[in-house]
């Protein structure tokens, strides 16, 4: 088990996670596209009660193309996504695995949203493809 630290860009939002991801997965959905400015977005999932959360963060609520509700939790300052979690769901908290800013940190090995993954794009070394 390792603590990690992640942060916005300003560094106005931070958060400790004092346990391993559950699972790390890359994300290839529109969404995720639009809310990194990338090809997909990388998370790490992790147990809500391993994470601490410092700073005043915004909220936005997007829903999902399934119908979930997910709240993010981002920097004012900077405007960085720090954290999201699904609505309701207190169990888990999700953190953009470059808010670590860690070049050690464990590698995806889920991959979602394939159908709307760029046509140029290879990821290697993924064990689970979920539609």
């Amino acid at each position: 088990m390792t603590a990690r630290q992640a942060s916005c860009s300003c560094g106005a939002l931070t958060l400790t996670c004092e346990d391993d991801p559950v699972r790390v997965s890359i994300c290839h959905c529109s969404a995720c596209q639009r809310r990194t400015g990338s090809a997909f977005g990388v998370q790490a999932r992790f147990p809500r009660s391993s994470v601490t959360l410092h700073g005043e963060a915004s909220t936005w609520l997007r829903v999902g193309d399934g119908g979930s509700r997910i709240v993010f939790r981002f920097c004012p300052n900077c405007g960085d996504t720090q954290s999201y979690s699904f609505e309701g769901n207190d169990e888990w908290i999700i953190v953009p695995v470059g808010a670590f800013a860690d070049a050690t940190f464990p590698a995806p090995t889920a991959s979602v949203y394939d159908d709307r993954q760029h046509p140029w794009l290879q990821i290697h070394g993924l064990v689970d493809r979920m539609a």
